[in-house]
Parts: structure tokens; sequence; C-alpha cells
């Protein structure tokens, strides 16, 4: 009976203690340009409001991001379906349909916090059907 007790505290303590979950996901640190050449994008879709390029060795094809620029007009949430030759390491560069607005932009550095990990491409959701994308607005 006894054991039966000790078994059964256990358990109930055990069921009690929930994993913590982190509040926010973590934050990365990068650099952020901007570029306004529209076309069709490395994940198969065209450019548009809500696409940025990242190196695909720190943000996947099809990564779903929040970032918090310097200023608020450029806080947002963005789909990673670009690549570029000058976009390595922490670097974004956020599509804008007006070249002057890219221009002005300059760089600057933004904290990107990680909602969603893309796949990289290798299907999925990646291009056409995002979260930013023309088909659900």
């Amino acid at each position: 009976m006894a054991g039966a007790a000790l078994l059964a505290s256990g358990l109930t303590a055990c069921a009690a203690a929930p994993e913590p979950r982190p509040s926010r996901p973590p934050a990365l640190a990068a650099r952020a340009t901007a570029y306004c050449q529209g076309g069709i994008t490395k994940s198969g879709a065209e450019t548009r409001r809500g696409v940025i390029a990242a190196d695909p060795r720190v943000l996947p094809l099809g990564s779903v991001v929040h970032i918090d620029a310097p200023q608020r007009t450029h806080d947002g949430v963005y789909r990673v379906l670009d690549t570029g030759a000058a976009v390595k390491g922490r670097i974004v560069d956020i599509y804008m349909p007006n070249c002057r607005s890219a221009r002005r932009f300059g760089r600057r550095d933004v904290v990107i916090h990680v909602l969603e990990w893309g796949d990289g491409g290798r299907g999925g959701r990646n291009g056409r059907r995002g979260r930013n994308s023309d088909q659900d607005r």
C-alpha cells in the first residue's frame, strides 16, 4: 500500500510540472538591406511585399520571420522566398516595389524572430502559397 501511495505521488509530481515554453522565438541580430528588382524569386514565386532574400544556410527558403526594424514602418512578418549573391550570413534583403524607398532604406541593423523554419525549397508551402502570398489576400 505504501508503495502504491509513493508511486501515485511520484506520478502526480511528474504530471504537474509542464515544460517551460519560451514566450518569443529566439532573436537573431542581422543586417537588412532592400531591393526593388521585380521578377521570379529562387522559390519560383514572383517578388511582392512580404518577401525577403536570405542566406539559405541561415534562413532556409520558406521560413517565416518577424523583423523588428529601427523604423516601425518596416516591422512585420516576411517569408524567405529568395536568395542573392550578396546575401551571405546574417543579412536579409527586403523586397520593396519602389526603388526610391529601397535606396532610402539603405543598410540597417534589425532583429529577426523565426516564426516557422522553411524546408529549403524541397516541397511544402514555399513560393506560391505562403502566408504573404497574393492568394491569401
